[in-house]
């Protein structure tokens, strides 16, 4: 029996394919890419979760594939701490959560809860992956917790492991 799998190919800064029978019930049920006409334009968090899972294979323009060390290697080049987001984004997606940029409330992640689909109601949590050997100056995590509170947002950490293990952290301001 044939494993059916989307064929994308690395353009940048996102892996494209056309919308087959699979990247629309992808889409449709986990919200993974961005429809465009008849394309869907993934990530690369998004195309490397795919990567690691079996869904999707990927090759250059000139038509090398990427296995997932190959493609993650690539990305690293260009993207600072991409590991530690990486392995954020595949727990919460493990646990089936929607999980998309924040880029512009300032953050890494917005995370929808179970059931909720971006378009049809907003994200519970802004999220920041660190590393637990990080240093964060009670500025930065006063201005993360700042933008979470703006954005009518819970504040995540996810505190990633010298195991990668994620352990998280819900922030939220009190009045005493």
């Amino acid at each position: 029996m044939k494993i059916i799998k989307i064929e994308g190919i690395f353009v940048g800064e996102h892996v494209v394919a056309d919308l087959c029978n699979l990247a629309k019930k992808l889409y449709d049920k986990g919200r993974f890419g961005e429809i465009k006409k008849d394309k869907i334009k993934y990530s690369l968090l998004e195309a490397l979760f795919l990567l690691d899972t079996g869904k999707l294979n990927i090759v250059s323009s000139t038509n090398k594939e990427f296995n997932f060390d190959s493609f993650l290697k690539k990305i690293k080049k260009s993207e600072l701490n991409f590991w530690s987001k990486y392995c954020v984004y595949k727990d919460l997606r493990i646990r089936g959560y929607i999980v998309k940029t924040a880029l512009k409330f300032g953050a890494d992640f917005r995370v929808y809860d179970r059931g909720v689909k971006p378009g049809q109601g907003h994200a519970t949590w802004i999220v920041y992956p660190v590393y637990e050997s990080d240093v964060m100056t009670w500025y930065d995590f006063a201005a993360k917790n700042r933008v979470a509170h703006s954005t009518k947002k819970k504040l995540l950490l996810g505190i990633v492991d010298n195991e990668e293990d994620v352990t998280y952290y819900e922030v939220g301001w009190i009045k005493p």
